[in-house]
């Protein structure tokens, strides 16, 4: 038999319930009274760290707020991202036990950065906060893997606005000026880009670009050298100017000469005298417009941005014509139009375009007007002040009995100045590689005679005879032409 539970009396539990309310209201009372009081003794930034601390201990999540900073916003390089790892590399700590490593070639400073899954502790007016550098591999297209990288940002969640307003500012201004002061120029060229896919957000491989050209090296003419380092600093003081008037803060330059003269040199030069990236861009190995726009986003500011032989880099159709050869191709002229001044070049500022080409001519006329190649460069063959500037890069030398004879020569036949180069290199002692030169000249002088002759014979006294047997053939044409009038009149 089951034994009978004895229920206790209605007016028992409502006599409990009473007291138990009675005694919450009072706790909940001296509570209250109590934080007033400690309110009044305690000051806040204790209490902070009072309840700060209690919250790590019984690990309240809910206190904790975290920022996740990824590498790429879309196509373009997030600047949070990389001031964060600039600033980071000032704040490592031995409590860090995995570093990344890495130095270029020709560089001598190592370059440290934490290692994925490493935390850094970091405190800013007061504020604790942490840092973790987070990686993973991704599928793109094409099945090929590529690492996306982010840095994840923890912090109590009252202090958002201070992490927002004051700290990240300053972490970015923090980063511009270690970048200024160890400012290497890059040389980027497209490593990544399969498919039309950005492997890891990126489409840019970049390495130290350790040209030593400078403007003071450069064999170019002097007043043409002043003009463009005019023109340079006009450009990067204009920032205001550009946004007044409502155009993109760009300038454009078409380099143009024969091979030899320098335009390569002259980009490595206008690159280390702003201190500007430079992005080596290859028309060839895009397919189409939509590659071009991403590619122009993804470039950073301050940077040039060079198309080398742009007539014989690629065929591009022009806006009127269908597609080209191949019907996979949809690279257009007007594409590229919009690449240089349409709307998609405003998306960045201070930015350099550059053109290079050894005919002219050949380039579409809607690609040279102004405000797509601003200034137009003629690199030309050496000239009497290119020669001495390389007599002096090659030679050590600013004068020398030989000097004359070698500018009147130059002033009489066209030499590149990497022609120029190659003889002066031909010996460290002055007299002989400048007797060597001179015979070089004088060798190219004869050959440039002959060539401009045709059918032209010129003596050692320099007088010029015909040719008796190309007269011939003038006299036998001639005779042609009026015997086939004759033939051809109306009787």
């Amino acid at each position: 038999m089951f034994s009978q539970v004895r229920m206790p009396a209605t007016s028992s539990v409502f006599s409990a319930y009473t007291t138990f309310v009675a005694s919450a209201m009072l706790v909940k009372t001296m509570l209250h009274e109590v934080q007033t009081l400690a309110k009044q003794l305690v000051p806040q930034q204790l209490q902070d760290k009072i309840l700060s601390g209690i919250g790590r201990l019984l690990g309240d999540p809910s206190s904790q707020m975290t920022l996740v900073i990824d590498e790429y916003n879309g196509y373009t390089m997030n600047q949070i991202f990389e001031a964060s790892q600039i600033y980071l590399q000032t704040k490592i700590s031995p409590a860090v036990s995995r570093l990344r490593v890495s130095r270029s070639p020709r560089e001598k400073n190592l370059l440290v950065t934490i290692s994925n899954g490493e935390k850094v502790i970091d405190v800013f007016e007061g504020i604790q906060l942490k840092w973790e550098m987070v990686s993973s591999t991704e599928k793109v297209m094409g099945g090929d893997k590529g690492e996306r990288r982010s840095i994840e940002l923890s912090f109590l969640k009252k202090n958002m606005e201070k992490v927002l307003s004051s700290y990240l500012p300053y972490v970015v201004e923090r980063s511009e000026s270690i970048k200024e002061e160890n400012k290497v120029v890059k040389l980027y060229s497209l490593g990544n880009f399969q498919g039309g896919a950005m492997v890891g957000g990126g489409a840019w491989g970049s390495i130290n670009l350790d040209h030593p050209s400078t403007f003071e090296t450069l064999a170019m003419d002097l007043k043409l050298k002043e003009d463009l380092i005019k023109d340079l600093d006009r450009f990067v003081r204009r920032r205001k100017f550009y946004k007044r008037v409502g155009k993109a803060w760009k300038r454009g330059y078409l380099l143009y000469g024969p091979p030899g003269t320098g335009k390569t040199s002259l980009i490595a030069a206008m690159a280390n005298y702003l201190k500007f990236d430079v992005y080596d861009l290859e028309l060839t190995s895009l397919q189409r417009n939509s590659q071009l726009r991403k590619l122009l986003v993804s470039t950073k500011n301050r940077s040039i941005l060079v198309i080398e032989d742009i007539d014989c880099s690629t065929e591009l159709q022009d806006r009127q014509a269908g597609r080209y050869n191949q019907p996979t191709t949809q690279l257009t002229l007007s594409g590229l139009l919009n690449f240089i001044d349409g709307l998609w070049s405003s998306c960045g500022d201070e930015r350099i375009i550059v053109f290079t080409t050894n005919h002219k001519d050949r380039i579409d006329p809607a690609l040279l007007r102004p405000g797509r190649m601003d200034m137009h460069i003629h690199m030309s063959y050496c000239t009497p002040y290119g020669f001495k500037t390389l007599a002096s890069n090659y030679l050590g030398v600013s004068n020398h009995r030989l000097f004359t004879e070698i500018e009147r020569l130059i002033t009489e036949v066209e030499v590149t100045p990497a022609e120029i180069a190659e003889e002066l290199m031909k010996s460290e002692e002055a007299d002989v590689a400048l007797e060597g030169l001179i015979e070089f000249l004088k060798r190219a002088k004869i050959a440039e005679n002959k060539s401009n002759g045709e059918g032209k014979e010129v003596d050692e006294q320099g007088t010029e005879r015909r040719d008796v047997v190309e007269s011939e053939k003038v006299v036998e044409t001639k005779r042609q032409k009026e015997d086939s009038e004759w033939r051809t009149r109306d009787f």
